[in-house]
């Protein structure tokens, strides 16, 4: 495909260091399903926000400094400007648990990298309101909120599925005929990939671009076109959406990539810039992520990204204050061909990108399309600080390392095992899946059957189309989880698995299509597993060896409650006593022999039941049952 001069100007230009990619956790993580928090007038409405809020904000005496100052790296608490759980429920007219459900989210996607780390992105989860929120970062997180994902594309009519399924699928429940892994790879191509979303949250940026630096730049609506500045400070606030990275595609601090703010310092600020200045800056070097990867700083290309090309048209034209195309709708122009013979091509309102089959996010690892396998990835495995598992059935994927960030999509039938969870872990469209995580967060949406033991310390987020959910407490351990623990910041002593929040309605903007009139259906929460159906998992030991050199961890770190822990232990003082029984019996020779066979001929038949038919599937089984009969089980 060739382009005019002016596409091929501003692609080059997009190329240059530094490159500005958009941060895809303040989407994928901070869209919360609270309406109250989108205004029909954006700009406007969060303007009148802005003053609500610094009546709200505490001065710097209020906070507490000695977390605050320990933790923060920046200029400044920046008192006048911070506001707390209570001073955002007066100023958004909400609750004071949605109001901190809004604080803590802001803190799941703030950035720790960089120059001026805020507070709010470093301090534990369970702090969080000792230091509340910069009201500019805040006001970017509400303005986000018009963000929503592209509606599902056309799928295939039932009719044309040449074989019937009996039972109907929870998360494939518009092609109810289908088998289950045709419905699975149906879905998988009603649903936006990891690349078409990159595209779409570059398009959102880039068209609302104007709107936040003004928000930003503290300007009214006379102001507007008069020439108005914005400085070093109110620039970095674009670090929670934008990143900039140099040549060796290495962090740097983001106002100082900007020429106009580089070298500046709290001591001696830099002056001040025009916002159409630095507008035209951002929108020259603003670019996929994918885009900056094609070749390497020793100039060989990329092996995963061979073939990426990104061309645009342009600056993009102020928006009014109004923003009424926000469901991104024309983001994408064109399904994405798919097929493995050949790249990705996603159109845009402002180019094409071409992908090829190979390529993968930078700053992530994938764990997608496991099927009846059981799966490791320790921290050797995994790159950056982002895991994805998606479109796992009828397995088990144990993901041994600490973590950031954690999305669970589209699986079924499966054991997902976690390692610690810094920041933000969310589960979506699954369906009877046990997920086993100590994390900061969870949100859960549009799940069924699914049972999720926590170790989480904020309240569980429940959301959308969910159906017979249960939680439970955390239920394993493994060596060097402790270690994972403290290096993510997850506290073993706080566990709110038992406070589930529950939110908004069926989403009718997600990528499946659900049953008439059910947008307005309230979302479902979840129930408490009963504490006789609890149970420990055991994490098995791969290498002997393992950690010999660190502080083992040698049970679970997290307490349980009480009901849960007497039902534990009466169980396995049942199990001791049974054991005893047999082995004070007084039997003969060939009536021990046949009561051992018999033992291992039932353990062999439920091993068989729960492994090959409901969790991990056959080629797991056949590895643990010999195992298990040569340890005399």
């Amino acid at each position: 495909m060739s382009a005019g001069p002016a596409v091929s100007k501003t692609t080059e230009a997009a190329r240059e260091p530094p490159w500005l990619h958009v941060r895809r956790e303040a989407f994928e993580y901070g869209l919360l399903p609270l309406p109250s928090l989108v205004h029909s007038d954006v700009l406007s409405g969060l303007r009148n926000l802005r003053v609500k809020l610094l009546q709200q904000a505490l001065p710097v005496s209020a906070w507490s400094l000695s977390k605050s100052n320990a933790s923060y790296t920046g200029s400044g608490l920046g008192g006048k400007k911070r506001v707390a759980t209570a001073g955002i429920a007066a100023a958004l007219e909400i609750s004071e648990s949605h109001a901190h459900l809004v604080l803590d989210t802001l803190a799941s996607v703030l950035d720790e990298a960089g120059g001026a780390v805020d507070c709010l992105a470093t301090v534990p989860a369970t702090e969080i309101d000792s230091v509340g929120a910069d009201v500019d970062d805040l006001l970017i997180l509400l303005y986000i909120q018009t963000y929503r994902r592209v509606p599902s594309r056309p799928h295939r009519d039932a009719a044309d599925v040449a074989d019937a399924w009996p039972s109907t699928s929870a998360i494939d429940g518009f092609l109810p005929a289908l088998s289950p892994m045709q419905a699975r790879s149906t879905s998988r191509r009603s649903m936006p990939g990891q690349a078409e979303e990159e595209v779409n949250q570059l398009t959102y940026v880039q068209k609302h671009l104007p709107n936040l630096l003004s928000l930003l730049a503290g300007t009214t609506e006379e102001e507007e076109n008069s020439g108005k500045v914005i400085t070093a400070e109110q620039f970095e606030h674009l670090g929670i959406l934008l990143e900039a990275k140099n040549n060796g595609l290495e962090s740097l601090p983001f106002s100082q990539a900007a020429p106009f703010f580089a070298n500046s310092d709290p001591d001696m600020p830099a002056a001040p810039v025009p916002v159409s200045q630095v507008l035209e800056w951002v929108l020259q070097h603003i670019c996929a992520a994918s885009d900056s990867l094609r070749e390497t700083p020793s100039g060989k290309e990329d092996k995963v990204v061979k073939d990426i090309n990104l061309l645009e048209n342009g600056p993009v034209e102020n928006l009014p204050s109004e923003a009424a195309d926000v469901t991104m709708a024309d983001a994408t122009s064109s399904p994405v061909d798919v097929t493995p013979s050949s790249a990705q091509t996603i159109l845009g309102p402002n180019g094409v990108l071409h992908l090829s089959k190979d390529w993968r996010p930078e700053g992530m690892t994938f764990v997608d399309g496991v099927m009846r396998a059981s799966v490791l990835k320790r921290e050797d495995d995994i790159k950056g600080d982002s895991v994805k598992v998606s479109h796992c059935h009828d397995s088990v994927v144990y993901i041994l390392a600490p973590l950031k960030y954690v999305s669970v999509l589209g699986c079924s039938d499966s054991i997902i095992v976690l390692g610690a969870v810094g920041k933000a872990l969310r589960v979506e469209h699954c369906e009877r899946v046990q997920v086993i995580v100590p994390t900061a967060r969870i949100t859960i949406a549009s799940c069924r059957e699914c049972v999720f033991y926590l170790g989480v310390n904020q309240r569980p987020l429940f959301t959308g189309d969910n159906h017979n959910l249960q939680v439970a407490p955390y239920n394993t351990f493994y060596p060097k989880l402790e270690t994972h623990l403290a290096r993510v910041g997850v506290d073993a002593t706080v566990n709110r698995w038992d406070r589930i929040l529950t939110l908004g309605t069926v989403d009718p903007h997600d990528a499946f299509v659900h049953p008439a009139g059910s947008a307005d259906v309230q979302a479902e929460g979840a129930t408490q597993l009963q504490p006789e159906k609890f149970v420990t998992f055991a994490v098995p030991r791969w290498d002997e060896a393992d950690s010999e050199q660190q502080l083992l961890t040698r049970a679970n770190p997290f307490l349980l409650p009480r009901p849960y822990l007497l039902a534990q232990q009466h169980r396995c003082k049942a199990a001791e006593s049974l054991r005893q029984s047999l082995r004070t019996t007084m039997l003969e020779d060939e009536k021990k022999r046949e009561l051992i066979s018999a033992i291992r001929g039932h353990f062999r038949d439920w091993l068989y039941g729960i492994f090959h038919n409901r969790l991990i599937g056959s080629c797991f089984c056949h590895i643990l049952i010999p195992r298990a009969i040569e340890l005399g089980c």
